[in-house]
């Protein structure tokens, strides 16, 4: 029997093509066989680079499949280069299955580091990197992406997500009927490439700003949101949502001006409970 070969799992260029290793170069010039999940996508990279191997298709719809062919292979003692269309491999790509099946037989799997959109927009962001959690891509209704977001809502982290063009300004409008409208957020667009935007705003302002600007709805998104605020550090209402509870209580009591305000605004009902109560107290009011 055949020495087994080598699966290698080669990150590539997110958008420009510079941004490809010396090593992954090499590698894929001496694999034996190039797994890609767009057969011709990956062909202008190859031909950028001069390379010429065979390239056979693993994509989400036939890895299953594709991933016991190639296995069969690598015990053959064929080396196998595993791409994604961009970036590394297995983060919200194909390949999973190809992986295991490949560690499971005892066949040696060999990274080869690079590229990742959730890592490159994450560098830039300006928001906390010591504890993160990535989420793929966010569910495709409306009523799911709200649940996803919900159950987000406290996590202390700063959480990042895959967004399509398609679905970046219902995501984010989503987004702020369910988080604090001062949470901050990082929209990064089509990283490393000729029209690379990466903005920084806030909740209130992040859907504007993209339906204002059609070039914010094209592309490839990534979008990074802060972490909640820790328990025992309050969150400071804004001077507006502090002048719309100040209003609504002069005509209603604490419970309704409350429960008015976080609908008005749609600041925490725990903050703006705790800024009435201060504010009643200034007034010399007891309730």
């Amino acid at each position: 029997m055949s020495e087994c070969g080598k699966l290698y799992v080669v990150a590539t260029p997110i958008g420009n093509l510079g941004d490809i290793s010396y090593r992954a170069v090499e590698t894929l010039k001496r694999v034996d066989l190039i797994a890609a999940e767009d057969t011709r996508h990956i062909k202008a990279l190859l031909q950028h680079y001069g390379i010429n191997r065979k390239v056979v298709s693993l994509h989400q719809h036939n890895e299953e499949r594709a991933a016991a062919d190639l296995l069969e292979k690598l015990r053959a003692g064929l080396s196998i280069a595993l791409v994604s269309d961009a970036g590394t491999p297995l983060v919200s790509d194909p390949g999973m299955p190809l992986v295991q099946a490949t560690r499971d037989a005892g066949i040696e799997v060999s990274p080869l580091p690079g590229a990742c959109a959730l890592i490159a927009a994450l560098s830039a962001a300006g928001l906390p990197t010591s504890r993160f959690s990535f989420e793929g891509f966010a569910p495709r209704t409306s009523s799911e992406r709200k649940s996803f977001f919900k159950a987000k809502a406290d996590s202390p982290d700063t959480w990042i997500f895959y967004e399509s063009c398609h679905r970046v300004l219902a995501s984010l409008q989503d987004m702020k009927e369910v988080l604090p409208p001062e949470r901050r957020l990082v929209i990064a667009r089509e990283l490393t490439k000729l029209h690379e935007t990466i903005v920084k705003t806030t909740l209130s302002e992040a859907a504007a700003l993209v339906e204002s600007d059609r070039n914010m709805q094209k592309g490839e998104f990534v979008i990074l949101v802060e972490g909640a605020p820790k328990s025992d550090q309050p969150v400071e209402l804004t001077s507006e949502q502090e002048r719309v509870l100040g209003s609504l209580l002069k005509e209603c009591p604490i419970k309704t001006a409350v429960a008015l305000a976080v609908e008005i605004t749609g600041a925490r009902k725990k903050t703006l409970y705790q800024a009435a109560l201060r504010l009643r107290h200034g007034e010399g009011h007891d309730e």
